[in-house]
């Protein structure tokens, strides 16, 4: 792990994996937002094509805010942020792969700095519109057999082993199969570190005019990709989709909210057209 020193202080995690001399450049962007960086199995499915990055956003993981302003949690400052790891990771063009609010940072990035970007994977986002309706009561059909012990634990100061137990519930509902997606759900609920409720509330400042004008300044293809059984509708993101320039859909058979997980050789398929896609732009 090495730290990048951001203009504003901030100092941000990140995470490299060296690959062919050549080959076009990956970021990862992780979602939450206010969560760390939990994409090194999907950076694997990539192994031996590019050099894949990885980062921790600010003041989240192993990052850390600007000392001066640590309440400074916009997007704007994020997009920021990934130019400036851009440019100390040395590379003219990147390909980006954003899952969940990832795909949105990495979308707003895409259109601010629309002559970087060659490639990006728009990783079951929630697109554009009113998806909410359809997402929560799915959620909760999912999350009925831990009901009870779910409102238990979201109504005291939860212990570090209870944390971890909250967490394995909530995001058991985001896999296909929620019974299995409790121990799929493990390994990252077992992180040590805190989710940032602060950043959870200020990224999501942006609307679905923000997202559409994103998609229009982007001149890159962008791979627009969902689980089937994502319990995020992909209604809307197909909506979005319909905004932008160079649009490809691809769905993710058998798999929720982290397709990789579930389908990894769909996923290993679905980011290698990505990057030879982005190698005849680059």
């Amino acid at each position: 792990m090495d730290f990048v020193e951001m203009s504003d202080g901030a100092r941000l995690a990140t995470r490299t994996v060296p690959g062919p001399a050549g080959a076009p450049a990956v970021i990862l962007v992780h979602g939450g937002p206010g969560l760390w960086d939990y994409l090194a199995p999907l950076g694997e499915l990539l192994s031996g094509r590019c050099t894949v990055h990885r980062y921790d956003q600010r003041g989240c993981g192993d990052s850390t805010a600007a000392p001066e302003t640590p309440a400074d949690l916009t997007l704007e400052r994020s997009v920021a942020d990934l130019e400036e790891l851009r440019i100390a990771f040395g590379h003219e063009h990147v390909v980006l792969v954003g899952h969940s609010f990832g795909a949105t940072l990495a979308l707003a990035y895409a259109g601010a700095h629309p002559s970087r970007v060659i490639g990006l994977g728009y990783l079951d986002g929630v697109g554009i519109g009113d998806w909410r309706s359809a997402y929560r009561p799915e959620r909760a059909r999912r999350l009925e057999p831990w009901a009870q012990r779910l409102a238990a634990l979201d109504a005291r100061e939860r212990t570090r082993e209870e944390e971890t137990e909250w967490r394995r519930i909530q995001w058991a509902a985001d896999y296909a199969d929620p019974a299995a997606g409790y121990d799929l759900a493990l390994p990252m609920a077992s992180s040590p570190h805190a989710i940032n409720l602060a950043a959870n509330r200020s990224l999501m400042a942006f609307d679905d005019m923000d997202q559409i004008t994103w998609a229009t300044a982007a001149r890159c293809p962008i791979t627009f990709i969902h689980g089937t059984a994502d319990p995020r509708p992909v209604g809307p993101v197909m909506a979005l989709a319909a905004h932008a320039r160079a649009p490809r859909k691809r769905a993710v058979t058998g798999a929720g909210h982290l397709p990789w997980v579930e389908q990894p050789e769909q996923m290993r398929e679905i980011l290698a057209e990505i990057v030879v896609s982005a190698r005849t732009r680059d």
